[in-house]
């Protein structure tokens, strides 16, 4: 699968993926809104070229409130990403070239008040969705909101997903409507986030082509 061109189905309105990001990029808003004055810290695991985030922070007023990193292992999506970012005078935004599974990229950050995964649970085997949500509370500070993605093609995970977070400390803020094909999750951290150990793996990255 080439990631990079994968993204241009952004650029077309006939792609659901396009009301998907524009659902994402109004929910980062939202959370950005009720979160206290002060700095913002944003992790972004499997992050592509980082639009959900960026575009999100294009006009807000809190732009430059976050210190974000956005951790991608295709380099041509992260160069992408840096560039965005930069055009938009966004100085807190690093995108780092490597593995998003491995809890070395955000151990410094951890735990953020706004952590994005997206495009990222749908990629993964079942098993691994259990352990990255389990990670959740590691990734997420207590008042955190953790914003997620998920196709609900049959078998529909998102039910499930939904209550692996709540048996883990999270609470259920918004979900989009149940019939659209690319599922949109929030839920806020209610809990005590758990310490974030280096050189730890979340998950395999498989691909929803290699898993179909």
């Amino acid at each position: 699968m080439d990631w990079h061109a994968w993204h241009g189905a952004y650029d077309s309105p006939q792609s659901p993926l396009v009301n998907q990001l524009r659902t994402v990029q109004q929910r980062v808003a939202i959370a950005l809104d009720d979160l206290p004055p002060g700095r913002v810290r944003v992790l972004s695991v499997c992050a592509g070229q980082g639009r959900d985030l960026l575009g999100a922070l294009e006009d807000h007023p809190r732009r430059h409130d976050v210190t974000a990193r956005l951790v991608e292992l295709d380099p041509r999506n992260a160069a992408r990403a840096r560039e965005d970012a930069s055009v938009l005078g966004l100085d807190g935004i690093e995108a780092v070239v490597g593995d998003a599974a491995l809890t070395d990229h955000y151990t410094d950050l951890a735990p953020a008040q706004l952590v994005l995964l997206c495009g990222l649970f749908g990629n993964i085997t079942d098993e691994d969705i259990e352990r990255t949500v389990s990670y959740g509370s590691r990734l997420c500070a207590t008042g955190g909101t953790l914003i997620w993605t998920r196709n609900r093609k049959a078998p529909d995970r998102f039910p499930w997903i939904c209550g692996l977070l709540e048996d883990r400390g999270f609470t259920r803020v918004w979900l989009n409507d149940p019939a659209a094909q690319q599922g949109v999750g929030v839920h806020r951290f209610t809990g005590s986030p758990e310490p974030l150990g280096p050189g730890e793996r979340m998950f395999t990255f498989v691909g929803y082509d290699a898993l179909s």
